[in-house]
């Protein structure tokens, strides 16, 4: 049996929606303990959120059911003394504390962070906004599409005719959920050293800007303005989408060698010589008349038969596919990469949840249950505050595990 590292980690997650519960996704995959903290009767927004009006209506929202996997839920009215009181409770015992309230909100409720941290000095706070808790536009309503438009995401994606293009999935969402769990543990383990919790402020504007990576630093660098590229990629040539007998192809000839064996494969050994493409540099300047080439010899074979040929020559090259190709390819069911669990409040029905892409010591990371229903675990909110403070393993020397005079 796996032996989790975040086994005993206990999450109090308070967020909506995408970026908080696939921080919190994370977590629990590695290990942890998470309990939502829900809006009685509503619950987080993602339950009605999705393409099937009936789930949407039973609260299953397939943006739910996405990223809630493995978790339990309880539901509490913060706005409420008792409510708050018995969330203090589970205060006292948790690790991490996670929302993504506008800046400032919990402060209002006298839950911010010092009100926490007075109560459990070992707690992780985690507070995921659009632009950060500090700053002109701390208080600004931010969704993934706008943080997109915010942080020149979208000014390179499609062509120059098309830019600017949202990302077909809610990147911005999803990156920022990835640098809060990479926070959390990187604050988990300090905690171990020094006894001491911490306040972790992330922005998804800044997150984002930080996993656009070379686009970023082309520009702070080189001060040459980025371009949208459509399918090419700025960096080398021949690198992009080609198109072969029956559709397309990503073909990735980054290296000299790598150009040399594609030439070589699609039977224009002459590109080689030829002085537009000598090296990279001249392949960037000639980039259009080197694809129009290389599609007319690509168009001989189907793209399923260049993508073995060209894969067991050394050059990186695969076929673009649908997301229900990519889903049932075989590469995901080798490793895995999905678990069927029960479906919420539908013991006949099951759920496809999806892995991250770790294997710990040889093993997919897996929920280990369904997505809650909405206050599934009320009964049990009590009980969970009491054997939260009694912890089955070491807990950091500075955490309270008993009420303090002043709480």
């Amino acid at each position: 049996m796996q032996r989790k590292p975040l086994r005993g980690i206990r999450v109090l997650d308070l967020t909506n929606v995408l970026a908080g519960p696939y921080c919190s996704y994370q977590l629990m995959l590695f290990g942890a303990e998470v309990v939502k903290i829900e809006l009685p009767g509503s619950g987080d927004l993602a339950r009605h959120l999705g393409p099937d009006a009936d789930l949407n209506r039973e609260g299953n929202g397939t943006s739910f059911l996405a990223q809630n996997a493995g978790k339990k839920s309880i539901e509490l009215n913060l706005k409420d003394a008792g409510e708050r009181r018995l969330f203090e409770d589970l205060v006292r015992g948790a690790d991490v504390v996670l929302e993504n309230y506008r800046a400032g909100v919990l402060d209002r409720l006298g839950l911010g962070w010092d009100r926490l941290r007075s109560i459990n000095p070992g707690l992780v706070y985690c507070a995921i906004s659009g632009f950060g808790q500090t700053g002109p536009m701390s208080q600004a309503p931010a969704y993934d599409q706008i943080i997109q438009g915010l942080s020149g995401m979208m000014s390179v994606t499609g062509t120059e005719e098309t830019a600017p293009l949202r990302v077909g999935f809610p990147v911005s969402d999803t990156v920022g959920g990835l640098m809060a769990a990479l926070s959390i543990s990187a604050a988990l383990v300090g905690r171990e050293r020094s006894g001491e919790g911490c306040f972790l402020d992330l922005s998804m504007l800044e997150a984002s800007l930080s996993a656009m990576g070379w686009v970023v630093s082309n520009y702070v660098i080189s001060g040459v303005p980025p371009v949208p590229m459509g399918r090419e990629n700025a960096t080398a040539a021949p690198s992009g989408t080609f198109f072969a007998a029956d559709g397309p192809l990503n073909i990735a000839a980054n290296r000299q060698t790598q150009f040399v064996s594609l030439c070589t494969l699609v039977g224009r050994e002459d590109l080689v010589s030829d002085p537009r493409f000598a090296d990279r540099e001249d392949r960037k300047t000639h980039r259009a008349e080197l694809t129009a080439e290389l599609n007319t010899a690509l168009g001989r074979r189907p793209a399923l038969e260049w993508e073995r040929i060209l894969s067991e020559a050394g050059v990186p090259a695969a076929r673009i596919l649908t997301v229900p190709q990519a889903i049932e390819s075989d590469q995901l069911a080798h490793r895995g990469f999905f678990t069927e669990v029960g479906f919420p409040g539908d013991p006949q029905r099951t759920l496809r949840a999806s892995g991250n892409g770790v294997h710990l010591d040889g093993a997919p990371l897996r929920p280990p249950g369904p997505p809650p229903v909405l206050g599934e675990h009320n009964a049990e909110a009590a009980e969970l505050a009491r054997r939260w403070l009694v912890a089955d393993i070491p807990r950091p020397a500075g955490a309270s595990l008993v009420p303090t005079d002043k709480d």
